[in-house]
């Protein structure tokens, strides 16, 4: 008797999954020893900054950015070789608290480990970046705390409907991955009454940004995803948020 076909295509990715984190893993140690100039904070800060003056805004159904060129490109490379593995779903998805265990994070400890997760954390938390967001997306960013979330989607992933109104001041979510399909893996976005109204365009360090409110709908409709569907989710949170190991300066507030 053959094995059941659910246990071949679990088996399949099973050993995607390790071969692509052995790949990852390879491509991070080479680079930490490799004799060339890594893009710094300060580059982040400059490319990033040059996107934001280039994004282009909608007003529909709520006011959103799409930016372009976020970071400099070894830096995207760099974020893309971090050796992490990618969650198995195991059938469960629709909210990624469901699966806190597995993910990661540019935390105290990978920021110690990876120049890359330094170098952009240190970015975002410098006064440049923060005060640019509040001046050309209107938050207070005071008193929040820099979250940046590393997350690899697999086909079986989806998001219901959420506005991450709450303890979220400031939301950026950067695509990263280059695979093949992955046009078709962005944003979706949703109206006041959670109608599907568009989708963001997906593109290697291109990224929708939105400031939460009570009407900033936005999910992933469950559709095929080729691959790893990479991405950077970018928060500043309030003091109320309780997971304090996932943040990248659990003790440092934004001044």
């Amino acid at each position: 008797m053959g094995l059941p076909g659910r246990w071949i295509n679990q088996h399949f990715f099973t050993v995607s999954r390790e071969l692509t984190y052995t790949m990852r893993e390879s491509v991070a140690v080479k680079h930490s020893g490799a004799e060339v100039a890594k893009s710094s904070a300060e580059d982040v800060v400059r490319t990033f900054a040059q996107s934001v003056a280039n994004g282009d805004r909608s007003d529909q159904p709520y006011p959103h950015w799409v930016l372009r060129g976020c970071f400099p490109a070894d830096t995207i490379e760099d974020i893309l070789a971090l050796p992490f593995p990618a969650p198995l779903l195991e059938g469960v998805s629709g909210k990624r608290e469901l699966h806190n265990k597995t993910r990661r994070y540019f935390d105290a400890e990978n920021r110690k480990a990876f120049h890359v997760c330094e170098a952009v954390a240190d970015a975002f938390q410098d006064e440049r970046v923060t005060g640019l967001i509040e001046k050309e997306f209107g938050t207070d960013l005071e008193g929040t705390y820099l979250r940046i979330e590393f997350a690899q989607d697999t086909d079986g992933f989806w998001l219901e409907p959420h506005s991450d109104l709450g303890v979220k001041s400031f939301t950026m979510l950067l695509y990263l991955s280059t695979e093949e399909g992955h046009e078709n893996l962005g944003t979706d976005i949703y109206d006041a009454d959670k109608k599907h109204v568009g989708r963001s365009p997906f593109a290697s360090n291109a990224a929708m940004v939105f400031v939460p409110a009570d009407n900033t709908f936005h999910g992933f409709e469950k559709r095929q995803i080729p691959g790893v569907r990479v991405s950077l989710i970018i928060n500043y949170v309030t003091d109320e948020w309780r997971a304090r190991e996932q943040l990248a300066f659990p003790e440092t507030p934004i001044a």
